[in-house]
């Protein structure tokens, strides 16, 4: 059974994974208005992600006997100033992410939670992940700034990208 402080914290951070999600599909929509079709794939593979992060605290909090409670979501941004842009917005997102995953470990640490420990351990990982892919498109769109050419080569590796969950029963 969850305590109710792990709880609450636990919705609110399902659904800033569905806030997340919107935010990548947003940044999707921005690279399909400009015809960066690759780009807008390596957002929705992050939009699947983020997806799936929710489930899996929607899943945890009702296995451990709680309601998962589904909040209102504020609109994401629509518009940036270029590619880069988006790409650094999206790793400033992330780093927050990173921060609230990182405050969930301490919480449930202090309250001696081991399995909201051993759940959150999964999402430790991913956030690596996250902030690496995130800083490696933004070294690539930094190196490519005064070669136009760059950013259609860019295009074409970013739509190679696909959604992989993870295997079935892992974390």
């Amino acid at each position: 059974m969850l305590s109710k402080t792990i709880h609450e914290r636990f919705c609110d951070q399902m659904n800033f994974e569905m806030f997340s999600a919107n935010i990548y599909l947003s940044m999707a929509s921005y690279f399909d208005a400009m015809n960066l079709k690759g780009f807008a794939t390596w957002m929705k593979v992050q939009y699947q992600e983020e997806m799936m992060h929710a489930t899996k605290f929607y899943d945890f909090i009702t296995t451990r006997g709680a309601q998962a409670k589904i909040g209102a979501m504020p609109a994401p941004q629509t518009q940036w100033a270029s590619p880069l842009a988006a790409f650094e917005n999206a790793l400033e997102h992330e780093g927050k992410v990173t921060a609230r995953i990182n405050d969930l470990v301490s919480l449930a640490a202090s309250e001696k939670d081991n399995a909201s420990v051993n759940f959150l351990q999964f999402f430790v990982g991913e956030q690596v992940e996250e902030e690496s892919n995130a800083e490696g498109v933004i070294q690539q769109l930094k190196l490519a700034q005064n070669a136009p050419g760059a950013i259609l080569m860019l295009d074409r590796e970013l739509a190679t990208r696909v959604f992989t969950p993870p295997a079935q029963g892992a974390a």
